[in-house]
């Protein structure tokens, strides 16, 4: 029994990954020394925040102290450069029609990493506010916002399912107790392969919709 899905955005909805990683590249570009080791603990970390994200390459690649001018430079210039990358970005194959077949039949929400502000205003732009519930960003941790749903909707956790493309979805997943599916693009390498507590693997959103004919 599903009775709710929430969604993960960069990957999931829209095919939007490789736009942050590129804005990781140029926003530390600054340390040349440094890029690809930061380039490579952004891949590797999706799913957290990019404000976590700083004060991690600080603390532990660049090894400065990360004042508060500063980090607020990085955050505006960050939403600069992917901003319109972002409502550029085209869907994961099925994710327009999957949104507009479900969302009158199951509740819809988005907890994602972006920033609460930037993603709804690029939910907006996209033309998709209608198919959701509501909309979760940073700088609240995944978990907390997917206990919220279920704590506001009364529904048990185990009735909710949450879809996304990181190995930090899936542990947002276990702490909060929801169902887990995990969206690897064709042709990626299969982060979840073994991972307890995923219900399957996808390709697309496509494929999502064909497990909900047979769940709900």
């Amino acid at each position: 029994m599903i009775s709710i899905i929430i969604l993960d955005f960069d990957g999931v909805i829209l095919e939007s990954v490789s736009v942050k990683t590129e804005a990781f590249r140029t926003l530390f570009s600054f340390a040349p020394e440094y890029v690809e080791e930061i380039v490579q603990f952004h891949k590797d970390n999706g799913g957290m925040s990019r404000f976590d994200k700083f004060r991690y390459i600080f603390d532990h690649i660049l090894k400065r102290e990360l004042d508060p001018d500063t980090f607020n430079a990085l955050s505006e210039k960050f939403s600069i450069l992917v901003f319109q990358g972002v409502v550029n970005a085209p869907f994961v194959p099925g994710a327009r029609e999957f949104l507009e077949h479900w969302y009158a039949t199951i509740p819809l929400y988005i907890v994602s990493a972006t920033p609460e502000p930037e993603l709804r205003e690029i939910v907006q732009k996209r033309n998709l506010t209608l198919f959701f519930r509501n909309v979760y960003g940073a700088p609240r941790k995944k978990a907390e916002c997917i206990s919220e749903i279920y704590t506001t909707s009364g529904m048990p956790a185990s009735d909710i399912l949450f879809v996304g493309d990181a190995l930090n979805d899936l542990a947002a997943a276990r702490a909060s107790g929801v169902k887990f599916i995990g969206r690897v693009a064709a042709g990626e390498i299969n982060i979840f392969r073994n991972c307890h507590g995923v219900e399957r693997v996808i390709k697309d959103l496509n494929e999502l919709s064909e497990f909900l004919e047979v769940s709900v």
